[in-house]
């Protein structure tokens, strides 16, 4: 019977508690984003006939004792099935920090004229809500591809996260905003768009309101 090998991700034999023909490995997750993705990747992995795991969402890390039989490509396809991934120690993550910090600061920059045109109508010059049509998308489909990526992942298998609130939200709020833009008054030049309660209807009873900066916003 072959049992996980040391030369995977950090394989540890002969630890206490463990059965002779037990192993005990460190598998390094990518892909997770939220406590609900651990515990679902740690609820699969001890569906495995003698296999018990514990998922770590802050380290990143699963530790499990495999029994003799259950190989690391066992464990490794598991996680995958389940929508995740498992990396070698000296590979780099999908989504690392450098990444995401790029992700944040472009959005960032983006969002903040976003925001000033739509929320202070003296700096509403002709054409600005296409301005905000055009930076918002920079935003929410590379900005916020994570999100999008992982809630593609989750629904997939038919799960949900916190990326999935995300994702919809930010889509709805876009989507909503860009149909205005290019079908209704919202999109006329010298349009301006003033603080309300309730939605204001235009000429043809349409209710062309923006919410690029919601969108924006979200995201960053």
């Amino acid at each position: 019977m072959s049992t996980p090998s040391a030369s995977t991700p950090t394989a540890r034999s002969g630890a206490a508690g463990l059965g002779v023909d037990d192993a005990l490995l460190d598998l390094h997750l990518t892909g997770m984003t939220c406590a609900s993705c651990a515990n679902r990747i740690e609820k699969k992995l001890n569906k495995v006939p003698g296999v018990v795991a514990s998922v770590n969402y802050a380290t990143e890390t699963a530790t499990v004792r495999a029994p003799a039989g259950v190989t690391f490509d066992d464990l490794v396809a598991v996680v995958e099935n389940t929508g995740y991934g498992v990396r070698l120690p000296d590979t780099a993550v999908v989504d690392d920090p450098d990444e995401l910090g790029r992700r944040w600061r472009v959005s960032a920059v983006l969002s903040v004229p976003v925001v000033l045109t739509s929320m202070v109508m003296p700096l509403q010059f002709v054409g600005w809500q296409w301005m905000a049509f055009l930076l918002t998308t920079v935003v929410v489909t590379w900005g916020a591809a994570p999100f999008h990526r992982s809630a593609w992942v989750n629904a997939r298998h038919g799960t949900t996260s916190m990326d999935t609130l995300v994702s919809i939200g930010v889509l709805a709020a876009y989507l909503w905003s860009s149909i205005a833009v290019l079908f209704t008054s919202a999109g006329e030049l010298g349009m301006t768009m003033e603080m309300s309660w309730l939605p204001m209807a235009d000429e043809a009873g349409m209710h062309p309101d923006l919410y690029f900066e919601s969108a924006a916003v979200v995201t960053t």
